[in-house]
């Protein structure tokens, strides 16, 4: 609890005295943009905007407006608990409390980039727990893949640009053991990948999600500038589209550096 206290602290200005403003150089975005180069699910609908106004008016000020449409699912997003979970929690469900924590970031870019197939394994975890530490309560885990380097390349990070193709996905997620292994194990908040998945690319039965989602917890996919984060000691912060009743939604998620 006392990472999300101090994230909180530090995003707002105080006004007691001896109070700081926040250190904006240790405020890293991990959000990528949303643009008709963003990356969706193969069988997903793409970004589109269309553009309302981009002018000036009779009264001879300036007005832009926009309509978009966007899948829940693409880009940097969170996937709420009910996107493979019936009865879970929804995207406007989920409490803001459990997309804040301490960033457990587990780097496994070398056996990625030897295999674009690589499940994250508890050998990983535990790897990270005897330099590190045990992995705190109430952490956000998430691995770091090296994949961001392919954005927004379709062919590269999902391992095909065909729209509706699902069979030659390629890309690396956690393991079945892993998210056991969090989810029983370990006091976690959720997990998050900076691939297009928390499952594998060939997963056909997704059970990273319904591991991570059947404990009520969310995923965090897409998550771009790992590499600027340390393995320890940032606190995550991801705050999504609020969607009633949805399955997910687009997000913005930052890291405040220690």
């Amino acid at each position: 609890m006392g990472h999300k206290v101090i994230a909180f602290a530090l995003l707002v200005y105080a006004g007691s005295v001896g109070a700081h403003p926040i250190d904006e150089s240790k405020v890293i975005d991990l959000t990528y943009a949303f643009d008709e180069h963003t990356i969706y699910w193969p069988t997903a609908k793409p970004f589109h905007m269309e553009i309302v106004s981009s002018a000036k008016t009779a009264g001879g000020y300036w007005y832009a407006a926009n309509n978009i449409c966007l899948a829940e699912h693409g880009g940097t997003h969170m996937d709420a608990p009910i996107h493979f979970a019936e009865g879970k929690r929804a995207a406007d469900e989920v409490p803001i409390q459990q997309l804040i924590g301490p960033a457990v970031v587990v780097d496994v870019h070398t056996q990625a980039a030897a295999d674009a197939d690589y499940r994250l394994t508890v050998a990983d975890l535990t790897a990270w727990e005897k330099k590190h530490g045990r992995i705190p309560k109430g952490a956000l885990v998430v691995m770091f893949s090296g994949w961001g380097t392919r954005w927004p390349d379709k062919k590269l990070s999902l391992g095909t640009e065909q729209a509706g193709d699902v069979e030659n996905l390629h890309f690396p997620g956690f393991s079945r053991e892993a998210a056991e292994f969090l989810v029983s194990q370990r006091e976690i908040d959720g997990i998050g990948v900076d691939t297009p998945s928390i499952d594998y690319g060939q997963s056909k039965d997704f059970i990273v999600h319904q591991i991570v989602n059947g404990a009520n917890m969310p995923g965090l996919e897409n998550i771009a500038n790992l590499e600027k984060l340390p393995p320890t000691g940032a606190t995550l912060i991801a705050l999504p589209m609020k969607i009633a009743r949805g399955s997910g939604g687009p997000a913005r998620i930052i890291a405040v550096l220690p």
